[in-house]
């Protein structure tokens, strides 16, 4: 195996460059669940905020309300539940990522479906004229 050596200087210009990119990221200030929506909310130091739905989550579909409130801030980049032993990255969360790849397919594969009761209520708007045209 390759041995590294890193010189003082090099430490310095990767410690200046993560200083850079912190203070280009907005930082997380507070995660909370949010019962009526049913969301996640992450609140960041510049005042915006980010929300996703919370049992649309890998680990998290069946938890409870009780368990989704006891959401942390975990460093400045992502989430934890202890109870749940569950973790997500706020990062891979703005990019849509809620899961493992097999997971994030089976959702995927979900919307897909075609169960007897949305088939049937197809056939049924086809009946009346199909999809309502936009007015323009």
């Amino acid at each position: 195996m390759a041995r590294f050596e890193v010189t003082d200087e090099d430490y310095e210009r990767a410690v200046r460059r993560g200083e850079e990119e912190r203070a280009s990221m907005p930082l997380p200030q507070a995660a909370r669940y949010d019962a009526a929506s049913g969301r996640i909310v992450i609140d960041f130091a510049n005042g915006s905020s980010f929300m996703v739905p919370a049992r649309s989550l890998q680990g998290l579909e069946d938890a409870s309300d009780a368990e989704l409130a006891e959401v942390e801030i975990q460093g400045e980049t992502g989430l934890h539940w202890e109870t749940l032993d569950a973790d997500f990255t706020i990062k891979g969360l703005m990019a849509g990522i809620f899961g493992t790849a097999r997971f994030m397919e089976a959702a995927r594969r979900g919307g897909q479906s075609r169960p007897p009761a949305k088939v049937a209520a197809s056939r049924e708007n086809g009946r009346k004229g199909g999809r309502p045209r936009k007015a323009g």
